[in-house]
């Protein structure tokens, strides 16, 4: 079950990138961090840095709050046979893949500006996708006769 620990990894690490961009979009930090391109708070203080009245960093907290939590209930004795986390993983993380393209796509093509906290958030889910990919294959390989 190597690929549920290594989501809730790189989930937790989400969380966090997440978590910070929140806390600056909600005026908790005074700057943020960006190596001096600028491009995070622009970013940030964009008008697509709302969505349906939230803050899009609060989307990303929450959605690897939840596949870190799937990773974690998946590696109980009861579920670490089954392949039934690893499916909602990936149904979840690709939903977050797209997510992440239309961000990029809207750093690249609207604001012309890159935030890398969220480039790394990008680079994350596409990792977490990726990884739970290869566990849904592992479950194939295993039940193939």
């Amino acid at each position: 079950m190597w690929h549920r620990m290594t989501v809730a990894v790189l989930a937790l690490v989400g969380f966090l990138v997440s978590t910070y961009l929140l806390l600056f979009k909600l005026g908790v930090l005074g700057s943020i961090a960006c190596g001096g391109s600028g491009g995070c708070e622009r970013v940030a203080t964009s008008p697509w840095a709302v969505l349906f009245g939230v803050p899009v960093a609060a989307y990303g907290v929450a959605g690897y709050l939840v596949l870190l939590g799937v990773a974690l209930f998946g590696l109980g004795e009861r579920w670490l046979r089954r392949a039934d986390p690893t499916h909602w993983l990936v149904v979840l993380s690709g939903i977050g893949v797209l997510f992440a393209i239309y961000l990029t796509y809207l750093e690249a093509a609207v604001i012309h500006a890159w935030c890398r906290w969220c480039v790394t958030s990008a680079v994350l889910i596409t990792l977490i996708f990726a990884t739970s990919l290869a566990g849904a294959r592992g479950f194939r390989k295993a039940r193939a006769p």
